[in-house]
C-alpha cells in the first residue's frame, strides 16, 4: 500500500517521496558480519555437500512398495517372500510330480533349474525385466528338459508382477508372450527331439488356459498397479491440500499483524513525535501524547495476544471477538488522537454482516487510515460505506498531498487488502485521485446464512 501511494502521489507536481530504506535494500544483501557468525552446525544441506562431499548425511532407504520389500537401494532384499516363493515350487512341484509318470522325473538338474528360476526374484525390484526375462527364460528351461508341470508358474507370475509395478508392463507382456510361444514349439513340433522319450503331441486345447493365466497375471498386476499409483496420488492431494491451508492459515494470521502493528505502531510514532516535541514547551500535551501511546500499545498487544491464542489453541474458537465496523468509532478515535479528522458517512439500509467480511472491511478502513496517517499531508479523511443488496462498498478519501517523510513500512497493506477482499470474492482499487488526493475503494460482497423455517426448528 505505502509503494501504491508513493507512485500515485508521484505522478503529481511536487508530489516526491523518500523510499523505503529497508524494502530498497536488495534480496540477499545480508551482512557479512552476521552471516559469519551462524553456527557451523545450522548450516544447510547444499552448504555442507559443497563443502564437504566426502562427508554427506546418508539418506534413509524410502519404503515404495509396502513392508514385503526393505528398499530397493539399500541393504534390503526381499528375501523373505522370494524364499517363500522357492519352497512353494520346490515342494508343490514334489507333489505335482507323483501325478504325472509320463513326464521326467524330478532329479537334481529339475530341482537346480527351479533354484535357478527362483534366485533372481530377490532382485526383482532392482532390475525388473531382466529378471522377468530371465525368470522365463529358466522356465521354459525346465519345460523343454520335460520336467513336471506345477508351480514352476509361479515364478513367472512374480517376476511379471513387479515388472508391470514398476511401469515396465510391455517387458512383461513380452516375456509372458515368448514363454507361450515357446511352450507352443515345445509341445506341438519340437517334442519328438525332446525328452520324455516317446513323448506325443499337447493338446490344443491345454493352451486356451495357459493363455488365460497369461492375461489374467497382466490384468492383476496392473490392477495393483493402479491402485498404488492412486493411493500415492491420494497421499500426495492430502499433503498438497495441508500445505496449501498451512500457507493459507499463515497467510490470514501475517495479514493479522500487519493491520494490528501497522496501524498501533503509526498512532505511537506520530505521538511519540509529538510528545518529544513538547517535553519541555508544554508538559500537559506531551502527557495526553504519552497517554495516547499507553492506549494504542495495550489495544495492539490485546489483538496480538487474540491473534497468538488462535495459534496455540487450534481448532478451538476465539474466546473475543473478531473486530468488525461495529468498533469504527474506536478507529476514528485513534486516528484523531493521531492529528487526523476522519468523517464518516453511511448509505443504505444497515445491515448485519457476516463475521468475514465485517472482520475484512473494518481491516481495509484501519489499513487505509493507516496509510494517511503515513504518507498524506491532509490531517482529514472520509469513509463512505454502502450497504447495498448482497455486497458493501467502502470508500476511503484524503486530500493529500504526500508528505516527504519516510514512511517506515514494508509496503504490503495494499497487498493485504487484496488478499482480503479476494478472499470474499470482492475487488478493491487504490491509487491517486486527479485532484491530488489518494482514493482506496473496495466492493465486498457477502450472503447471509438463511435462517431456519419454523417448521425446522426443533
Amino acid at each position: 500500500m505505502d509503494q501504491e501511494r508513493r507512485r500515485g502521489h508521484e505522478r503529481g507536481p511536487g508530489r516526491g517521496r523518500r523510499g523505503d530504506a529497508e524494502s530498497a535494500r536488495a534480496p540477499g544483501s545480508e551482512p557479512r558480519a552476521r552471516a559469519s557468525r551462524r553456527s557451523p552446525s545450522r548450516r544447510s544441506a547444499s552448504h555442507w555437500s559443497a563443502s564437504r562431499p566426502h562427508e554427506r548425511p546418508a539418506r534413509p532407504a524410502v519404503r515404495a512398495w509396502g513392508r514385503w520389500q526393505r528398499g530397493d537401494r539399500g541393504h534390503g532384499l526381499p528375501w523373505r517372500s522370494t524364499l517363500l516363493v522357492a519352497v512353494v515350487v520346490m515342494a508343490g512341484t514334489g507333489f505335482a510330480a507323483r501325478n504325472q509318470p509320463d513326464r521326467e522325473a524330478l532329479d537334481a538338474l529339475g530341482r537346480a533349474l527351479l533354484l535357478l528360476g527362483a534366485a533372481p526374484l530377490l532382485f526383482r525390484h532392482r532390475w525388473p525385466v531382466p529378471v522377468v526375462f530371465g525368470v522365463a527364460a529358466v522356465t521354459l528351461g525346465y519345460l523343454a528338459a520335460g520336467y513336471p508341470y506345477g508351480p514352476v508358474f509361479v515364478m513367472v507370475a512374480v517376476a511379471c508382477f513387479a515388472a508391470v509395478v514398476h511401469g515396465h508392463r510391455t517387458a512383461a507382456a513380452w516375456a509372458l508372450g515368448l514363454l507361450w510361444a515357446g511352450h507352443l514349439l515345445l509341445s506341438h513340433w519340437l517334442y519328438r527331439w525332446l525328452p520324455p522319450a516317446g513323448d506325443g503331441p499337447a493338446p490344443w486345447g491345454q493352451e486356451l488356459p495357459a493363455a488365460a493365466f497369461a492375461v489374467a497375471v497382466l490384468a492383476a498386476s496392473e490392477t495393483v498397479r493402479v491402485r498404488r499409483e492412486q493411493r500415492a496420488q491420494l497421499r500426495a492431494d492430502r499433503a498438497a491440500a495441508e500445505q496449501r491451508r498451512a500457507d493459507e492459515e499463515r497467510l490470514r494470521i501475517a495479514r493479522e499483524l500487519h493491520d494490528v502493528l501497522a496501524h498501533s505502531i503509526s498512532v505511537i510514532n506520530v505521538q511519540a513525535g509529538v510528545g518529544l516535541a513538547l517535553l519541555d514547551s508544554d508538559p500537559e500535551q506531551a502527557r495526553t501524547a504519552l497517554t495516547t501511546i499507553k492506549a494504542a500499545s495495550k489495544e495492539a498487544l490485546g489483538e496480538v495476544r487474540q491473534v497468538l491464542d488462535t495459534l496455540r489453541t487450534r481448532g478451538d474458537a476465539p474466546r473475543a471477538p473478531a473486530p468488525g465496523l461495529g468498533r469504527l468509532p474506536e478507529l476514528v478515535e485513534q486516528a484523531a488522537a493521531a492529528g487526523l479528522t476522519v468523517t464518516v458517512a453511511r448509505t443504505g439500509p444497515r445491515t448485519d454482516l457476516p463475521p468475514g467480511a465485517d472482520l475484512a472491511a473494518f481491516r481495509i478502513v484501519q489499513e487505509a487510515l493507516t496509510n494517511v496517517v503515513r504518507h498524506s499531508g491532509s490531517r482529514t479523511a472520509r469513509v463512505r460505506i454502502g450497504y447495498g443488496s448482497g455486497h458493501l462498498d467502502l470508500t476511503v478519501d484524503d486530500d493529500g498531498p504526500a508528505t516527504g517523510t519516510e514512511a517506515g513500512g514494508s509496503g504490503n497493506g495494499l497487498a493485504g487488502m487484496r488478499e482480503r477482499a479476494a478472499a470474499l470474492g470482492g475487488t478493491i482499487e487504490a491509487g491517486a485521485r486527479p485532484d491530488g488526493g489518494f482514493r482506496v475503494h473496495a466492493v465486498l460482497p457477502f450472503h447471509h446464512e438463511e435462517p431456519p423455517s419454523p417448521q425446522e426448528t426443533p
